[in-house]
């Protein structure tokens, strides 16, 4: 279980994730801001709690896998590695120029840590699928973790790729959704309702969590909770805020593509430190 200390130590930590994604952002000049700050404790929580992972020997065999399906929020990805010790940190800073190993979406084997290449939507949990088969043909033990978009559930393939695991019963694979409620065309219950997606997800054979995205022992224990269902692959729908730390961009479906100007970047990046700062004084 986490300790309090631990626990205000990866609340640091992801407001740190966030300060970079902003920096990234508007060093890049384009990206995709409310994804990835929305995702920031769920991708805190499972490197620095949850994953079996070493950025020292990031491809030994019996490692976990995360597979990155909605790749757009490459940033929060990219900022995490980085300060997980994948790559230097100053590389986050070269994110979408020609050449960078840090591409708009993420490349499989241009760059440690990654585990599969992403763009069009709908393919990830597809491909966690596949890891984890080759795993159970292996007779490795490891665990595959696939982060996915609500936005996403409108593709015909992914709900293939649910029914697929439900009845092979991959009871090491766990999906963990993005339920921030917004795509880039709008909130996701006008262009596409998905709800009631817990009880979609049961009849797929599922074992389904729900927690608060932005609670990070909550995150923690949810996917503990799930590493003991073993007749069953389970989802965690995590509740989350799209661009969260930053008001102006909170649940606001415009920022799903958008990048902060210098100014906005000012203020987001003080309204970042000072949540950071209270995190750190109520530690003291």
């Amino acid at each position: 279980m986490l300790t309090e200390e631990h626990l205000k130590i990866l609340e640091k930590k992801a407001c740190e994730i966030r300060e970079d994604i902003i920096k990234m952002l508007l060093e890049a000049g384009s990206g995709h801001s409310a994804g990835s700050l929305g995702m920031a404790d769920v991708f805190t929580a499972l490197y620095f709690s949850v994953l079996d992972h070493n950025p020292k020997n990031p491809n030994f065999e019996d490692r976990d896998r995360l597979v990155l399906s909605n790749g757009h929020i490459a940033p929060v990805l990219y900022a995490t590695l980085a300060h997980s010790g994948y790559f230097p940190m100053e590389e986050l800073f070269t994110l979408r120029r020609i050449g960078s190993r840090l591409q708009g979406h993420p490349h499989f084997g241009s760059l440690p840590g990654v585990e599969n290449t992403s763009g069009s939507l709908g393919q990830g949990l597809s491909q966690a699928i596949g890891i984890t088969l080759a795993g159970r043909l292996d007779n490795k033990k490891y665990w595959v973790y696939c982060i996915t978009s609500d936005g996403e559930h409108d593709e015909g393939q992914t709900w293939e790729a649910v029914m697929f695991a439900g009845k092979n019963k991959l009871h090491n694979l766990t999906n963990i959704i993005d339920r921030n409620n917004i795509q880039i065309d709008g909130f996701t219950e006008d262009v596409m309702p998905l709800e009631p997606l817990k009880e979609k997800y049961e009849s797929f054979g599922w074992h389904v969590l729900e927690v608060d995205g932005h609670n990070i022992r909550a995150i923690v224990d949810a996917c503990r909770q799930a590493q003991a269902i073993l007749e069953k692959p389970s989802v965690i729908i995590a509740h989350t805020i799209p661009g969260k730390g930053v008001d102006f961009m909170e649940a606001d479906p415009s920022w799903h593509g958008k990048f902060p100007s210098p100014e906005q970047a000012k203020k987001a990046l003080h309204e970042l430190r000072t949540l950071k700062g209270k995190i750190v004084s109520e530690h003291e």
